[in-house]
Parts: C-alpha cells; structure tokens; sequence
C-alpha cells in the first residue's frame, strides 16, 4: 500500500493538483448516501474512481452533512473495513479513513488505510492525535464551527480567513504537542462546514478566493467543494445531481489558487480541470 506523498513537496504545491475520490459508505450522505452502502457495490465504485484518475481515496463510514446524526465506532467500523481490506488488496493506492474517531482511524491502518481525514482537527477525540502519531501518518485537519448536527445554525464570521487561519495555528500547535510530525499535517478549510450561505453572504466563495492566504501556513492545502449546498444557493439548482458544472467551477478556482488535493466526486470530469489549470497555473 502506498502512502501519500504530497507532504514531502517543498512549499507543498505540486505541479498538478491530487484528486481525491469520494467513497461513502453510508445510507444516507447528502449526495451518494445508500448507492454503496454494500461492499460489493462500493469496492466497484472505488476501482471505477481509481480508473477515473483518483489519487487517493477517501472512504467514510458515517455521513457528516448538515443536520446528521452520529454512529457509533462499532458501526462505522463494520461500513468501512471490509471495503478497506479488499480494495488494500487488490491496488496500491493510497487510502484515507475519513473519521474522527481514533478506534475507526486505527482499525483502518491496520486494514490498509494510509491517512486520517479528521473533520474535527483533533477536538472530538482526546486519543486520535495518540494514534496519528503513533503511525506517523499523514492527517488532515479541517475548520469548522460547531458539529455536524449544528454547524450551519447560525455560524458567525468578523474576518473568516483570519479566523481559519488562527484555528489551524492553534490546531497545528495541539497536533505537534500530541507527537504528530510537522510534515505530516494537511490543512483544510471545510467549506460548508460551518460557513454561511445564501442571502448574499457566501463564505465558501470568500474562502475559495482568498485560500492562497493559507500557504502562509505552509502546508498542503485540501479542499473538498464537491456537489455542496452552497454551489445551489449561487446557481439555483435545488437538487445535488444538479450541480456538477457548479462543483467543477470551483475545483478551478481551489486548483487556481494553490489547493494541493481536491476532495470530489465526480473523478473522470475533475481530472480534465485538473489537468488544464495545473498546465495553465503552474508551468
């Protein structure tokens, strides 16, 4: 099983952005909730997404979206690893336990899984920077507000990307004390997470234009716009199937301003903007 390489890149911006595919597996995530939730289905999909050009995957077993409500670890853990340990199994590519729970993050290592994606940035389980260090894997913190259950009740901003950015500073800080190599840290600002939108006030968008300002923390930047809310408040397209050109926008936009992985899922339709804005952005 390879790891992910993208923190070894000196001022962490690759010639060409990395492409995470999005594998939930889960009844009821905003988009593709209930379409794998079985093994068979969801390890066919993750070999379609790697065809397509995925870099990493990213599998989870709990949905995170607006309003969700939590499952125990044992749950999650029966979703995930039997897709883990047959998709370990048969590729080489990187794989991401997308969890905040340290039981789930270390039984998918021992399954195969190479990364921690951690929407709570360490906050919602004293024992999973313990294990991230512990395996000297690379790990993603994400910004949010609140929880999942409540993050988009009523979020509150003065300067948004000043605020994220003094959370990662805190955050790296909790992550270095906790034994986790600097140079295994991603950042991510969690765009919908959190952040307002609609009625004219669209975060998310504040984000995507300023996210160079995040390269001040040199590190790798994911971002993960994939299919969001926001993407229909601005195009007034109510159903997630309806906004993949809105979604690959903003893929454009994050690859244009330095995002060193993107989080989607639509694979094959990412790599082709992948492909054209890195040849643009970054010769």
């Amino acid at each position: 099983m390879r790891t992910l390489d993208i923190c070894s890149h000196e001022n962490h911006e690759r010639s060409k952005t990395a492409i995470m595919g999005v594998l939930n597996v889960t009844p009821d995530s905003f988009y593709d909730g209930g379409r794998f939730f079985n093994v068979d289905l969801a390890v066919m999909h993750g070999l379609e997404l790697i065809d397509a050009g995925a870099d990493i995957l990213d599998i989870g077993g709990e949905s995170t979206r607006p309003g969700s409500i939590p499952i125990d670890a044992k749950e999650e853990i029966d979703r995930v690893i039997p897709v883990i340990k047959i998709l370990g199994e048969i590729t080489d590519i990187p794989i991401s336990i997308d969890t905040y729970k340290s039981e789930v993050a270390e039984t998918a290592i021992k399954y195969g899984a190479t990364m921690i994606n951690d929407i709570s940035a360490l906050r919602f389980d004293e024992d999973m920077g313990d294990i991230a260090a512990e395996y000297d894997l690379p790990i993603s913190l994400m910004h949010m507000q609140g929880i999942p259950r409540d993050m988009q009740v009523n979020p509150q901003y003065r300067d948004i990307m000043q605020e994220i950015i003094y959370f990662f500073k805190e955050r790296m800080d909790f992550a270095i004390e906790k034994g986790i190599s600097e140079d295994k840290i991603i950042i991510d600002p969690g765009i919908g997470f959190g952040k307002r939108t609609g009625d004219g006030i669209e975060d998310n968008c504040t984000i995507l234009k300023r996210l160079r300002e995040l390269k001040s923390l040199n590190k790798p930047i994911l971002v993960g716009t994939s299919r969001k809310t926001f993407i229909s408040n601005i195009c007034n397209e109510s159903s997630p199937e309806d906004r993949l050109i809105g979604s690959l926008a903003t893929v454009a936009i994050a690859v244009a301003n330095g995002a060193d992985i993107v989080r989607v899922h639509d694979v094959r339709e990412t790599k082709d903007v992948v492909d054209v804005v890195s040849n643009i952005c970054r010769r």
